[in-house]
């Protein structure tokens, strides 16, 4: 059995590592499994791609298709053309795609218009919010996918309304998890923890990335002030996003306590997560993380396709709403945050999971 695997931007780096290590294992075992990885270059700075398959011993890819930055048009038309000619040249039984970036989306068409099956890892997660990007790109996988991964039992239920059979539907757990519990141990203090004197559960990490929050200059200014100065002047790392740093270049936010930095590699940003005494987000991914890694995060969006790390986790939704936000902070401040618990099947055996269920599938 030949898959091929699409990985476009930094998530699905984390995401496909330890699917790989599960399908290098079955074949170890005489079990006749093969993959080929095709990286879309949807995310092309050093530090949103090459460096995870540095930490995270993934194989470098065995295509590129180098399509950077672009519109959500040109970058999904440049994709389907270079997948396109990527499966003609190297046939596959199964294209195998992980998240909702827009190579999960464009991908997925390419794959079924060649008629090759398709298997969505994350599959049936919803936000509800049709703004989104991401949304849009989860839709459109999911209503062509023939193999449905999921990380929830809310996935499962989104799948079963849209009339998908019971039969194609894995719970499996998060692949995600599997990746930050292997590398625990490995997290390492970046160079700024000694440069801007950081100290353990007493600092912030924040990222902004979503256009939400990020595309009107008066509310990003507003937003990140409101945090600056309801922070009681702990330390605030925020890895700015190549996007957001042009955006930031002419709001003058320059406070004492607000430390922009560069992008981290995965090793380094989570040690970060692990020790803050809280991070502020607009990453889905992110949450899940804080969630197993039980650090308090306020995620600032109306809307999650993580319901569980609400639910059952460490996470609370507060938007961009001022009240809100100052809500959580007192809450925060005063020590008194919620305790959260693991969700089901995140214990980092989803990849085995997934390959397994392949493996029966194919009957290998």
């Amino acid at each position: 059995m030949n898959i091929t695997i699409v990985a476009g931007a930094r998530p699905n780096f984390m995401k496909i590592a330890p699917i790989i290590e599960a399908i290098q294992n079955k074949k170890k075992d005489g079990v006749n499994i093969n993959y080929r990885l095709v990286h879309t270059g949807q995310h092309y700075d050093k530090n949103l791609s090459d460096t995870f398959f540095e930490e995270l011993n993934i194989p470098f890819p065995d295509s590129n298709l180098n399509v950077k930055s672009g519109t959500q048009a040109e970058q999904t038309a440049a994709i389907m053309i270079g997948f396109e000619k990527e499966l003609e040249q190297n046939s596959s039984d199964l294209v195998m795609v992980v998240g909702d970036v827009t190579s999960t989306m464009a991908c997925t068409i390419v794959a079924k218009k060649a008629n090759t099956k398709v298997a969505h890892v994350e599959a049936g997660i919803r936000s509800g919010d049709m703004k989104m990007p991401e949304e849009i790109n989860r839709i459109v996988t999911d209503s062509l996918t023939d193999y449905f991964f999921t990380t929830s039992m809310y996935a499962n239920e989104n799948l079963m309304k849209l009339g998908i059979p019971k039969s194609n539907i894995f719970f499996v757990g998060n692949v995600m998890i599997d990746t930050l519990r292997k590398n625990e141990a490995r997290l390492k203090k970046p160079v700024i923890w000694k440069d801007l004197g950081l100290s353990e559960k007493q600092y912030f990490v924040m990222t902004l990335h979503r256009p939400s929050n990020v595309d009107e200059e008066d509310l990003l200014k507003k937003l990140v002030t409101q945090i600056v100065l309801l922070s009681e002047n702990y330390p605030i790392i925020f890895p700015v996003h190549p996007r957001t740093k042009k955006l930031l270049s002419g709001l003058d936010l320059n406070f004492k306590n607000l430390h922009y930095v560069n992008p981290l590699g995965y090793l380094e940003f989570n040690y970060l997560v692990k020790h803050a005494f809280a991070v502020l987000t607009d990453s889905g991914g992110i949450t899940e993380e804080t969630t197993v890694m039980n650090v308090p995060c306020l995620t600032l969006r109306d809307s999650t396709e993580r319901p569980e790390t609400c639910d059952i986790g460490t996470n609370i939704l507060v938007g961009n709403d001022s009240e809100k936000i100052e809500n959580a902070f007192k809450i925060l401040l005063t020590k008194s945050w919620k305790q959260g618990s693991i969700p089901e099947l995140w214990d980092g055996n989803a990849a085995n999971r997934i390959v397994n269920h392949l493996v029966d599938i194919y009957k290998l």
